[in-house]
């Protein structure tokens, strides 16, 4: 299972379509998915989450809900059917929006990631790393939804919250340098997960380096306490 998590604006959903198309011509069968829209209820719940009197804690039940039923009803059979399971947000995402975002404590999201997921957590996670301020521009007059319109000082923590994340589990997460031209990004994904599919060697000095140097960068991020 690979899940693509990031900001606002930061393209991981065009990404996630093509490494689906990579995927594919390389032989995987692969599934697509997103939350919480991945079924029928979590849709519901959607449209539920766009009520503005609802509170940060209601929020988590209400994602752990949509998640709950997104695993039973779609990712766990298409993972025991041998797919790739692609799916744009997932766990992290509400460690990140709710915990860092509205302030709820992460080891209680966690523990609720936990049992909403059944243990059914990400094989690989790429983080699309972009200034929150960057995301906006790219997301441009489109309708924005409840969280789309939030300050943006609540989008810079939950982007804190994300790199808090790439910091705690550097194996499974890996950051994808969103800000740079779709087909540049493109490439990085799918060397990553061509590389982590046994399907290229590792990557050459050079765009290891690259990463390095971006990662570095974010080292004077300041941290945040949720």
């Amino acid at each position: 299972m690979i899940t693509f998590e990031g900001v606002e604006g930061s393209g991981k959903t065009t990404q996630m379509a093509r490494l689906q198309r990579h995927l594919q011509r390389t032989g995987h069968r692969v599934e697509r998915t997103e939350e919480p829209d991945g079924t029928k209820l979590g849709r519901a719940i959607r449209r539920l989450l766009e009520r503005p009197e609802i509170a940060p804690l209601t929020e988590v039940f209400l994602f752990m809900a949509a998640r709950q039923q997104h695993v039973a009803e779609k990712i766990a059979p298409w993972l025991r059917r041998g797919a790739i399971v692609l799916s744009d947000r997932y766990t992290d995402a509400t460690v990140a929006y709710q915990g860092y975002g509205r302030g709820i404590d992460p080891a209680v999201i966690r523990e609720l990631n936990l049992r909403a997921t059944g243990g059914v957590l990400p094989d690989l996670t790429l983080l699309f790393d972009v200034r929150p301020e960057e995301g906006f521009k790219r997301i441009g007059r489109r309708r924005l939804d409840r969280f789309e319109r939030e300050a943006l000082a609540f989008h810079r923590r939950v982007r804190r919250g994300y790199l808090e994340i790439l910091r705690a589990e550097p194996k499974r997460v890996r950051l994808v340098r969103a800000g740079r031209d779709a087909a540049a990004v493109e490439r990085d994904v799918c060397g990553i997960v061509d590389e982590f599919l046994g399907l290229r060697e590792p990557r050459d000095g050079r765009r290891a380096a690259g990463e390095e140097r971006h990662e570095a960068s974010l080292r004077g991020t300041p941290r945040v306490r949720a």
